[in-house]
């Protein structure tokens, strides 16, 4: 009897099981290699400016993808209860973090704001890892004290003393642009999980009027003019001083002009000509207006939309499945991306006042686009579990 092989079965790329969010997966690629692109395109003449090689910032953020890329593979492979677990300890570093940095020759001061911490070859922006943390700390708090954040008062402000402390801190540096995608994240993560509107609404406008007096109050006890003022003055006429407080506005104006529906072409941006100051990192986007005009800068809006889109999703997925502070914590990020987006994409076109954000993985910057790559990688981490665990097994609740 002839013995017959069995042929094994072959699955096409629609029949393979895929054990991660393939759309975001390829937003998250489109977005790294445009942002890359876009940062050599911008970033050269800056380089010359600063006697560097030309190549000096694209090596770098070459540099700071594949570390973002190589912690993110480790992140990707630690359980979302592992995180929980070290939540308070993590807490404890991002505000040791924001300290340190207020520390003369220990904080670095750029642009007369003290936000970074030298290691050498970068230096770490002391924000982003703080605002990681935070939510990591509420989506654990929310998970062992939910109904009681959600039926009594002080179970909702005991975590907004703390967020109140991050804020307290980060107006210290002073770094106003964090401070609010930090409190309306905190906020929206609390929503979702179920908290009073009313506590939400109510905290959002006192705090809200709180960091703005700070912020008023703090320039007049070191004889300086609140910028606050300069910057609302500029988002309402920026032509009214277009060669001093309002240069970058007016700059920035131009460049989306120039650029019209399908702009200059790639590298053609005069406005990065030493014009429009960071055009490689907080001016990104009216360069990309500039050079490839509103179709380029429609499609880094459709790209941020479906990540984010696809971040609620997991979210979600999480939430079915009672995984509630993965869910937490992917509403955290998710919110957290899109809020940094919009006001940088907000400023660049006169929208919003000048906050000084980079947008995300677009940008030239190690800070962000590092700690980017690890908040996506556990999204992906979240992901990976909602599809593995089909037991609807909760999260693992820590003793008291």
């Amino acid at each position: 009897m002839d013995y017959i092989k069995p042929q094994r079965k072959s699955k096409s790329l629609v029949e393979a099981d895929i054990n991660f969010d393939l759309p975001l997966v390829l937003v998250l690629l489109a977005m790294l290699g445009f942002g890359f692109v876009m940062v050599a395109s911008a970033s050269i003449p800056v380089a010359e400016r600063l006697s560097l090689e030309p190549s000096y910032f694209v090596f770098r953020q070459g540099v700071f993808l594949l570390i973002g890329i190589l912690i993110g593979m480790f992140v990707f492979r630690t359980p979302t209860d592992i995180w929980q677990k070290w939540a308070p300890l993590l807490l404890f570093l991002g505000f040791l973090l924001l300290v340190l940095v207020l520390i003369p020759g220990v904080g670095k001061v750029i642009n007369g704001s003290r936000r970074w911490i030298s290691l050498g070859f970068f230096s770490i922006q002391a924000s982003e890892l703080a605002k990681l943390f935070l939510y990591i700390y509420l989506a654990d708090y929310l998970l062992r004290h939910g109904e009681q954040a959600r039926n009594e008062l002080m179970g909702f402000v005991r975590p907004m003393i703390i967020v109140m402390l991050m804020c307290l801190l980060l107006i210290a540096e002073p770094d106003f642009g964090a401070t609010v995608v930090l409190l309306t994240t905190s906020l929206t993560i609390m929503f979702l999980s179920g908290i009073r509107f009313k506590y939400i609404a109510s905290t959002f406008i006192a705090l809200g009027l709180l960091v703005t007096l700070l912020a008023v109050v703090k320039p007049y006890l070191q004889d300086k003019t609140p910028y606050v003022f300069d910057r609302v003055s500029v988002l309402l006429n920026p032509w009214g001083d277009p060669f001093d407080k309002g240069y970058q506005a007016t700059n920035s104006l131009m460049a989306f002009g120039r650029g019209g529906i399908d702009g200059v072409g790639l590298g053609g941006s005069i406005q990065k000509l030493h014009y429009l100051p960071e055009p490689h990192n907080d001016y990104i986007f009216s360069i990309i207006g500039e050079e490839l005009g509103l179709i380029g800068a429609t499609l880094v809006m459709l790209m941020f939309v479906v990540l984010v889109w696809r971040a609620f999703s997991i979210a979600t997925e999480a939430i079915n499945r009672k995984s509630y502070f993965s869910a937490y914590l992917a509403y955290g990020i998710a919110t957290w991306i899109a809020m940094q987006a919009m006001i940088n994409m907000g400023v660049s076109m006169v929208i919003l006042p000048a906050k000084g954000l980079n947008l995300p993985l677009i940008s030239y910057g190690g800070s962000n686009l590092i700690v980017t790559l690890i908040a996506i990688a556990m999204l992906l981490r979240i992901d990976y579990e909602n599809r593995h665990d089909k037991k609807n097994k909760p999260n693992y609740v820590r003793k008291r």
